[in-house]
């Protein structure tokens, strides 16, 4: 096990803090319930802002999107850690990116929220962490037996600044509200924190993720890296860890705090009581996740640092969300619709494909996922 220095383990600590008191906060302040921060619930907001789906009820530009991206960009600016790469099957990551927004909505959540809500006392959220570990582990074994989508090249500065430049354009579109933009007056979409607020919590949890490379499946995946694996080079990283068992410990005080604990299994917001479905959404995230190293919130950030592979999965997870409304799959509080059933099935015999028709035998583990899982 890698020894960490005093200073990463203080950034580690604080990125897990950060998100959970931020995440906490916001839904204080007016998000929805358990959902301060969900990447997938946000992703499916901003496609209805820009017209990409007609639910009323899950349209607007919400700025912790913008911010997860921008906070990520300025740092790496800052840092000069900026890098322009791309070209490592772009085609497979969009795919990949559709398939963890589809998987979230079934759930009703990213892995953020998943945890979110646990600490707020969900324990229905429970059978998606064991989706979502379970997820991890079947991705980690495709990649030690080889998996690989090859490894991305540099490529031009202004490929990597299109995300960043299209998030400064939301931004803009988000403070002049032109009348194409549309705007929740009902639903979860209508429930929100203030602006300046989402955005601050946003560019700060970005900005830390990316010095810290903060991953909710990437952390999971540092509990399955030790024993047999330690002979590949991989040993277990406590950093993550760290970082989650952070989030987790100041998130569940934030709730207890401002009142927003309330423990039990039944009628919680925001979850979905067909616990089968939600375990295998949550396992096709954890599964998708690892294939293309890293949850939907790192995909932000890694497009944020001038990852074009991230930024085309971005703009997956984009088209998943709307599609997770115009096609009916998102859970609810029924269950999961027949729409949402055939699309995770279908889903996972897609990333059984990917998987299979993308190994390299005899290769072992692939140098650049040896490089993401260190």
């Amino acid at each position: 096990m890698e020894k960490l220095s005093q200073k990463m383990i203080f950034l580690f600590i604080l990125m897990g803090a950060v998100i959970g008191i931020g995440a906490v906060l916001l839904s204080f302040y007016g998000n929805p319930a358990n959902t301060g921060l969900c990447v997938a619930c946000f992703m499916e907001n901003v496609a209805g802002a820009l017209g990409f789906h007609d639910n009323v009820r899950m349209q607007y530009l919400r700025p912790e999107i913008i911010g997860f991206v921008l906070g990520a960009f300025a740092l790496s600016m800052y840092r000069r850690e900026f890098r322009s790469t791309g070209g490592s099957s772009p085609l497979l990551r969009f795919l990949v990116g559709m398939l963890l927004i589809i998987g979230c909505g079934v759930f009703i959540g990213c892995p953020i929220k998943l945890f979110l809500r646990i600490s707020a006392g969900d324990l229905s959220a429970i059978a998606g962490l064991f989706g979502l570990v379970g997820g991890v582990y079947v991705g980690l074994e495709f990649i030690e037996n080889g998996f690989r989508l090859g490894e991305a090249e540099p490529a031009p500065r202004s490929n990597g600044l299109i995300i960043p430049g299209l998030m400064i354009f939301l931004l803009i579109l988000a403070l002049v509200q032109p009348a194409f933009i549309t705007q929740s007056e009902k639903g979860s979409a209508a429930q929100h924190a203030p602006f300046l607020l989402s955005l601050g919590v946003g560019l700060l949890v970005g900005a830390l993720a990316q010095r810290t490379q903060f991953c909710i499946t990437g952390g999971i995946a540092r509990i399955f890296l030790w024993g047999p694996r330690e002979v590949m080079n991989c040993p277990r990283s406590t950093g993550l860890l760290l970082s989650l068992a952070s989030f987790f410990g100041f998130a569940l005080v934030a709730n207890l705090l401002t009142g927003q604990f309330n423990f039990g299994l039944q009628d919680q917001p925001s979850s979905n009581p067909s616990y089968g479905w939600a375990f295998l959404g949550m396992f096709m995230v954890g599964f998708g996740s690892v294939l293309i190293r890293g949850c939907p919130l790192r995909q932000l950030v890694a497009a944020g640092q001038g990852d074009n592979d991230a930024g085309v999965a971005v703009m997956g997870m984009l088209v998943g969300a709307a599609l997770v409304q115009n096609w009916g799959m998102s859970g609810n509080a029924e269950g999961t619709p027949l729409a949402g059933q055939i699309a995770v099935l279908t889903g996972l015999c897609l990333l059984c494909i990917v998987g299979i028709m993308n190994r390299k035998r005899g290769y072992g583990i692939a140098p650049e996922y040896q490089a993401g899982l260190d």
